[in-house]
C-alpha cells in the first residue's frame, strides 16, 4: 500500500487577544487561578473579519504557499472546522475549494468536535489508499466556540480556555516523508447530551427568551454526574488512543519523541507526559493560545517545528478529546522515510 505524507500545514491566529486578567474579570475567578489551574496566560479572541471558515481558508493558503503547489492538483477538501460557521446547514469544504482555486478537487464536511483533526486524518489516510483518483487532500478549518462561551456560567469553567483560530494540513499519496501511520479513535456516547448548546436545534428553537436565558451558549447540563463519569475512564481512554495509535503503527510507547496535545488543565497535562516518561521538552503546553479545538494539534506541530522540538526520524504523536466524548490519536514517523 502506497504511503500517505504530510506535505505542509498551515495556521492563522487572530490579532485579537483575551489576557488572564480579562478572563479574571469576566468570571470572578482570581487571575493566579486562571494562569495556574487552568493554564492561560492569554488566547486568541476572533476579530470582525475572522470567521470560522475564512480563518481555515487563510491557513490552507499558507499551507498551499509552503507546499508550492498548484490548488488545481488538490483532489479533495475536507472541512476540519465547527459547525458554528459563516451559516447553518452549509457546507464550508465548497466555499474553500472556490476561494482556493482548487477547481478540480471535491469537497465535504466532517465534524467530531475537537477531535475531528484526526478523525479527518484517518478518513483522508483510508479515502486516498482505496480511490486511485485522489492523491493531494487538503484538511482545513477554523475554530471559534469562544462566542459560545458565557463566563458567569460557572459550569463551563473547563471551556473558559475556548479560543479562536484555523489550521490546514496538506497530504499527498506517495510522499516520501512524514507518513502518517495508524490511527485509533475511541468514542462513549453516554456523554453525548452532557455539554450542547440548548436553544437552537430542532428540540428548542431559537426564541426571544432563549436568547435573553442564554440557552443561545454551551452549558453542561449534569456537571456533578459528567465530572464522575470523565473521571472513571478520561484519562484511561487518552492514554489508551495513544499507546495504541503507537503499538499499531510497530513502535512502543517508550519510541514517541513528540506528543502534539490539545490545550487542558496543567495538571491533567503534566500527568500524560509522566505516565509516557516523557519530558516538558517533548511536548509544548500552549498557554498563550488556550484551546482552539481540533486546530490545536496542528498548531502544536507548527510550533514544534519552528522550535527545533521534532527532528528528522521523530516519532511525533497527535492526540484529542473532544466532549461528547471522543479520544483519538494518530502517529506520524516525522522526515525522510
Amino acid at each position: 500500500m502506497q504511503s500517505v505524507g504530510i506535505l505542509s500545514t498551515g495556521i492563522y491566529i487572530p490579532k485579537d487577544y483575551l489576557t488572564s486578567e480579562d478572563i479574571s474579570i469576566k468570571s470572578g475567578i482570581p487571575k493566579g487561578i486562571v494562569e495556574t489551574k487552568l493554564g492561560i496566560s492569554r488566547k486568541p479572541i476572533p476579530g470582525s473579519e475572522d470567521h470560522t471558515c475564512e480563518m481555515g481558508i487563510k491557513a490552507a493558503r499558507e499551507a498551499i504557499e509552503k507546499a508550492n503547489i498548484d490548488p488545481l492538483e488538490i483532489d479533495l477538501i475536507i472541512y476540519i472546522g465547527e459547525e458554528h460557521k459563516e451559516y447553518p446547514l452549509w457546507t464550508a469544504a465548497i466555499k474553500m475549494q472556490q476561494e482556493l482555486g482548487a477547481l478540480n478537487a471535491w469537497g465535504f464536511d466532517v465534524a467530531m468536535r475537537c477531535g475531528t483533526t484526526i478523525m479527518a486524518l484517518k478518513v483522508a489516510k483510508d479515502l486516498m489508499r482505496s480511490d486511485d483518483s485522489i492523491k493531494t487532500v487538503l484538511l482545513a478549518g477554523g475554530y471559534r466556540n469562544v462566542d459560545l462561551i458565557d463566563y458567569e456560567n460557572p459550569r463551563t469553567r473547563f471551556m473558559y480556555n475556548l479560543g479562536a483560530g484555523g489550521g490546514a494540513i496538506l497530504l499527498q499519496k506517495g510522499l516520501a516523508k512524514n507518513h502518517v501511520l495508524a490511527s485509533k479513535i475511541i468514542t462513549d456516547g453516554s456523554f453525548s447530551e452532557d455539554v450542547v448548546v440548548v436553544a437552537g436545534g430542532t428540540k428548542n428553537p431559537v426564541t426571544k427568551e432563549a436568547l435573553e436565558q442564554k440557552l443561545n451558549m454551551l452549558d453542561v447540563l449534569d456537571p456533578e454526574g459528567m465530572k464522575q463519569r470523565l473521571e472513571e475512564k478520561s484519562m484511561q481512554n487518552f492514554l489508551q488512543v495513544i499507546r495504541d495509535s503507537v503499538k499499531n503503527s510497530g513502535y512502543t510507547e517508550a519510541d514517541i519523541d513528540y506528543l502534539g496535545i490539545l490545550h487542558m488543565k496543567k495538571s491533567a497535562h503534566d500527568y500524560v507526559l509522566n505516565e509516557l516518561g516523557l519530558t516538558q521538552d517533548q511536548s509544548i503546553y500552549l498557554k498563550e493560545y488556550g484551546h482552539i479545538g481540533q486546530i490545536d494539534q496542528i498548531l502544536s506541530m507548527e510550533l514544534a517545528e519552528k522550535n527545533g522540538k521534532i527532528k528528522e526520524g521523530d516519532l511525533v504523536v497527535l492526540v484529542s478529546a473532544g466532549i461528547g466524548y471522543a479520544w483519538g490519536a494518530t502517529a506520524i514517523k516525522w522526515g525522510d522515510c
